[in-house]
């Protein structure tokens, strides 16, 4: 079990044990995370609308983020590979 680090000198073990509420946030190239939900959203971030215990919202974040890319990159890929006119 490794500890993870929250703000501050808090500790906790990242396990089912967590009965925190956290939300699911996403940046602006569709990258997504999980956030305590008790703290403010970090700058470039906004909530993807779920919320929960840690594994239910990790879970929604493995079925919806199926691309990892970039948004950035998917677009430049895309441009790379359209017909030219």
């Amino acid at each position: 079990m490794v500890p993870v680090m929250l703000e501050g000198d808090l500790t906790m073990p990242d396990n089912e044990d967590d009965l925190r509420s956290y939300i699911v946030v996403v940046n602006d190239e569709d990258q997504y995370s999980i956030w305590l939900a008790d703290r403010p959203l970090p700058a470039g971030w906004r909530a993807a609308g779920k919320h929960g215990l840690k594994g239910d919202c990790l879970a929604y974040i493995e079925e919806v983020w199926t691309d990892m890319r970039p948004r950035s990159l998917r677009e430049h890929m895309a441009a790379q590979a359209a017909p030219e006119g």
